[in-house]
């Protein structure tokens, strides 16, 4: 599909997937740490991590021979998914949050101060706003009426 956020849910839609790599940031790397913070299913499990490898989100790395052990760390590729996770728990704090005080708090240690993800135009750094954007060419088919 010609689409940038098809190709990207082919990749990271499904829920579990998208809390590895969730995880993966947080610095959780061995499968059983994984299993136990999600509580999801080897055999889910299993199957998520060899995508999230095989799509190159992943990378999975030896660190024990006998027995053998591995672990997952995030590629660059699964770093640059920082500011879709970021966006995602922002708009979870907002719309979806049970009480006024969000689950995690982010604090920018360059500066010390605790902060909200927002999404910036790479040229100027003004946050970007749906109504300020264009999209070219539109892709979505509307049917005629």
């Amino acid at each position: 599909m010609e689409c940038s956020v098809a190709r990207t849910l082919d990749v990271i839609g499904e829920r579990w997937s998208l809390l590895i790599v969730r995880d993966a940031f947080y610095g959780v790397r061995r499968f059983d740490d994984f299993r136990a913070d999600l509580g999801i299913a080897r055999n889910v499990l299993a199957d998520r991590l060899g995508s999230l490898v095989a799509r190159g989100v992943l990378e999975r790395r030896q660190y024990e021979a006998r027995p053998p052990r591995y672990e997952y760390v995030l590629t660059p590729k699964g770093r640059e998914l920082l500011p879709v996770l970021l966006t995602m728990m922002r708009w979870g704090d907002r719309w979806e949050a049970d009480d006024d005080a969000a689950p995690v708090t982010l604090t920018h240690t360059t500066c010390e101060h605790e902060t909200t993800p927002v999404v910036t135009c790479a040229h100027c750094a003004q946050e970007l706003s749906w109504g300020e954007l264009r999209t070219d060419p539109i892709r979505v088919r509307i049917p005629a009426r």
